[in-house]
């Protein structure tokens, strides 16, 4: 009997590389043909189009600049969001007093879109920029007070009590048990309000903004730069992901005890 080699399972990232690729050939085949089933394909540039324009933006300055822009305006609403959030909710989930007295504002302001924010953020802060970065705040601040909020409410009572059996101090307690038991949670907070940062970010700059990577892909479709608008659509989606997997691995050392216990 001949003998076969086995068969090896691909890897994880082979994995995600061929589904990614086999999007690309589907995205081909629609715009190549103008297909039109439900989504019409017609006026939807070819990925060879798009790469074409990705080298020659790459050549210039224009892209680049836009880019740092809105790298900027996330990094710094997302640092403002995460200080002010991780410390409300921690004090919102240590406190009951606190939580009854903040969280309706939370639950109220909460579900209103980025979009619906823009009118109030323009008439309430001077400038454009500065009402772009509040939106941006706002949409990464939620996310992390409510994670935090979580990951306190899931400390243990028996470790808080037997650390006050030992003396310890509620500062003590708050450093050394509620702190390091809400971590996993709060780094799930910091994940996610980084990816609804981007999206708030976006729909300030398409509205109310002059630069960003926002404002240039919805001038690329008032001026009818098809290709353009893509190569704006990936280049939100690389930097949300990069930003993301940032956050996570700056979080990661925090976690490592997690790891450790397994």
């Amino acid at each position: 009997m001949p003998k076969f080699p086995p068969i090896v399972a691909p890897g994880r990232t082979t994995i995600r590389i061929l589904a990614i690729l086999a999007a690309i050939g589907l995205w081909h085949l629609g715009s190549v043909n103008h297909l039109s089933f439900g989504l019409s394909f017609e006026n939807v540039p070819s990925p060879v189009r798009v790469a074409a324009e990705i080298v020659d933006l790459a050549a210039g300055r224009d892209i680049w600049s836009h880019l740092l822009i809105s790298v900027q305006r996330v990094a710094l609403s997302f640092v403002l969001a995460a200080i002010l959030g991780i410390a409300a909710g921690l004090v919102m989930g240590r406190y009951r007093i606190a939580r009854d007295i903040l969280i309706p504002y939370i639950e109220i302001l909460r579900p209103i879109p980025a979009v619906a924010w823009i009118p109030l953020a323009i008439l309430m802060w001077p400038t454009e920029e500065s009402s772009i970065l509040f939106i941006t705040f706002l949409g990464a601040l939620f996310p992390i007070v409510l994670n935090t909020i979580h990951g306190v409410e899931q400390t243990q009572a028996i470790l808080v009590r037997a650390a006050r059996s030992l003396g310890a101090r509620e500062v003590d307690i708050f450093r050394h048990v509620v702190l390091p038991g809400a971590l996993p949670s709060i780094a799930t907070g910091l994940a996610i309000g980084m990816g609804v940062s981007w999206f708030s970010l976006l729909a300030g700059e398409i509205i109310s903004g002059q630069y960003g990577i926002g404002y240039f892909t919805w001038v690329s479709y008032s001026l009818v730069q098809y290709p353009r608008i893509i190569v704006g659509m990936l280049a939100i989606g690389g930097l949300g992901t990069l930003s993301t997997w940032l956050v996570r691995r700056a979080t990661a050392p925090l976690l490592t005890w997690q790891a450790g216990g397994r």
